[in-house]
């Protein structure tokens, strides 16, 4: 054989090798493309289905005459149903199928609506559902140092950032998008009480960064980490008044526009019922 045909054959099978390559990593790539849209649904289809467990405030059956009576009271009552908690939860429903059930996140504006779960560290959570089952979505989850009943001056809750725009990704909506600031508030429920908070502070920050700080209790250090978190926000909020005895919740994902940095937005409480 001449080389001429030698050299022929042997570029053929180089060709045939790449051929084959492409076509591998072409049906691995789609293998994962659907293995996560599968784990997405999979993720999605479990916290719908918890909902069943909530219940929107009103929502309880009513006549005409009720809800005509209702309808007219609310125009003098705006000051009074602004501080009523928009869900109710049934808690024993839920810690029944996981007892880590501490509370339930509401943001309306957002629609975020997650059960809170606690474990004993910061990794059981962070790709396994409420209800136990890997995936990647994980779960909204508490910092596990924080007290359960939200009592300490600063609670973090964790969420990752789903590009689904499930869990925590719509965080981001409320800086890059002004509308969403027309209600700058969002709700802890939980079993002893129902909290609501004012947004104050939205940062970006990264995973060891000043915004992570937990307080033992009340202190002048507490009250100069509120007044800097405001500081640092993004977006100058009114920040209203505070003191040592304050509580903040600080809500916490991850984003792909800084490196591997976190976008963080603080809320303090302004009413409890």
């Amino acid at each position: 054989m001449s080389k001429q045909g030698k050299g022929k054959k042997k570029s053929s099978k180089v060709f045939l090798i790449i051929f084959i390559v492409c076509i591998a990593v072409a049906a691995y790539a789609g293998f994962r493309l659907i293995s996560i849209a599968l784990s997405y649904k999979q993720a999605d289809d479990e916290y719908v289905a918890l909902k069943q467990y909530t219940t929107q405030a009103g929502a309880a059956d009513e006549t005409e005459d009720e809800t005509e009576e209702v309808s007219q009271q609310e125009s003098t009552e705006t000051s009074e149903e602004a501080h009523t908690p928009p869900i109710t939860v049934d808690f024993e429903a839920l810690q029944s199928i996981n007892p880590d059930v501490i509370g339930w996140i509401y943001i309306g504006v957002e629609d975020i609506s997650y059960p809170i779960v606690q474990a004993d560290d910061n990794d059981y959570y962070l790709h396994r559902t409420v209800e136990g089952t890997e995936n990647f979505a994980g779960s909204i989850f508490m910092e596990y140092q924080n007290s359960p009943d939200f009592s300490d001056p600063n609670t973090i809750i964790y969420g990752h950032n789903m590009k689904d725009l499930s869990m925590f990704a719509k965080l981001h909506f409320i800086y890059e998008y002004e509308d969403y600031l027309l209600d700058d508030s969002f709700w802890i429920i939980t079993p002893d009480g129902s909290y609501e908070y004012k947004i104050f502070s939205m940062e970006y920050t990264v995973s060891d960064g000043n915004a992570y700080t937990l307080f033992s209790g009340p202190s002048q250090e507490f009250t100069d980490y509120i007044t800097t978190r405001a500081s640092q926000s993004v977006v100058q909020l009114p920040l209203g008044e505070y003191d040592e005895n304050s509580k903040v919740v600080t809500l916490s994902t991850c984003t792909s526009s800084y490196g591997e940095g976190r976008f963080v937005v603080q809320g303090i409480r302004v009413s409890e019922s």
